[in-house]
């Protein structure tokens, strides 16, 4: 075992590694016996007895002093004032331990150590003064009552979101599709600022990563699996939010949405979600009702639709090339392992393990109990 890194640095350097991803991090983790160091201590041998783990995630881990400065990382988030939280930790965010494949470790700026009920609240970024009102008022009452609000910092109704909180005297928290001294969009920076005071800002991914398509997906199903229950403000129909959606059904989270106008494109999903089985909000209080309600429990995952279309509202034809490489290589029922459709693609486990996310999230592929996937019949 690798004595001379602590568990955290451990976890640190197997969160920035290429071509692993949280998927086969957690794999190896529980076939070693979860503490990080024992990966990077292992020999190839032992590692690519884990399933999902071939030649090349194998030499990455082997040569992880080639591709991460630990000390140059450690010494950024010094200066920053930046501290990693591995899971198992303490101020780890507690519901977060429970989802697939949660993240080995969060990037954390602030002082706040997630020890109270979370609620999300989310939407578009393209937003009505409605949609803005609705968000900065749930905000400030959710705050007000000693809920921590979760967002993503983005434009529009997580912006209110925060700021609500933030102006009912409460604890809000950011997580970031970006590397956390990334911030993204860089008109919030002053609230980036006032997160960090009141509260603290996330991010799952080392220094200098820059936002995508992926990086926002992966940042979403954080944000549902801290809390105890997301609110859709504001969402069209293939809005990033449905996705975040989607993984709170997943997760047995409550599922709240605001109702909008009939003609409003920005509320088509929020009623699409009602439709689907989400709680449609009129105020905090059916937060608290349904939450001391249940005492614990948590609802089903929203019935999946029927027909070509995901919740997202996307069809076959609106794959991207990357997702199509990758969905020709289930022709005919085969049921292929990470290694092998990273060989067949040509695409790194990193990139292939965030495709098979985005494809399971629209109902291209059903995750098997054993960990692989196959297309959805």
């Amino acid at each position: 075992m690798s004595e001379e890194l602590t568990v955290a640095q451990a976890a640190l350097v197997l969160n920035a590694l290429p071509d692993i991803g949280p998927i086969t991090t957690n794999r190896l983790l529980a076939e070693l016996g979860g503490d990080p160091r024992a990966i990077l201590a292992a020999t190839p041998a032992e590692l690519e007895r884990v399933r999902g783990v071939g030649p090349k995630i194998s030499g990455n881990v082997a040569r992880w002093r080639e591709l991460f400065d630990l000390e140059k990382e450690e010494a950024r988030m010094a200066k920053a004032g930046v501290t990693f939280v591995p899971n198992g930790a303490p101020d780890y965010p507690r519901l977060l331990r429970e989802i697939p494949d949660p993240p080995i470790g969060l990037y954390r700026k602030g002082n706040y150590t997630f020890d109270r009920p979370s609620v999300a609240i989310v939407g578009s970024r393209r937003t009505t003064l409605y949609g803005q009102s609705v968000a900065r008022r749930l905000g400030a009452d959710l705050g007000r009552l000693g809920f921590c609000v979760v967002s993503g910092l983005a434009r529009g109704i997580d912006t209110a979101a925060h700021e609500g909180a933030l102006e009912g005297g409460g604890v809000t928290a950011a997580v970031l599709g970006t590397g956390i001294d990334i911030i993204y969009p860089p008109e919030n920076l002053a609230l980036y600022r006032r997160i960090e005071e009141a509260g603290a800002v996330c991010a799952e991914f080392p220094f200098g990563r820059r936002a995508d398509k992926q990086s926002f997906a992966m940042r979403n199903r954080i944000v549902a699996g801290i809390c105890e229950a997301i609110v859709v403000v504001e969402s069209d129909v293939s809005g990033g939010s449905m996705i975040t959606a989607r993984f709170a059904g997943e997760q047995g989270r409550l599922i709240y949405a605001v109702p909008g106008r009939i003609d409003q494109p920005s509320s088509a999903g929020c009623h699409q979600l009602i439709r689907d089985g989400a709680t449609l909000l009129t105020g905090v209080d059916d937060i608290l009702s349904e939450l001391n309600y249940l005492d614990g429990l948590r609802p089903q995952p929203i019935p999946e639709k029927a027909g070509g279309l995901d919740l997202r509202g996307e069809s076959r034809a609106q794959w991207t090339d990357i997702e199509r490489r990758v969905m020709d290589c289930f022709a005919g029922g085969a049921m292929p392992g990470l290694d092998e459709l990273a060989g067949q693609t040509g695409l790194g486990v990193g990139e292939l393990s965030a495709t098979l996310m985005m494809l399971e999230l629209k109902r291209a592929l059903v995750k098997r109990v054993d960990g692989r996937f196959e297309m959805r019949k």
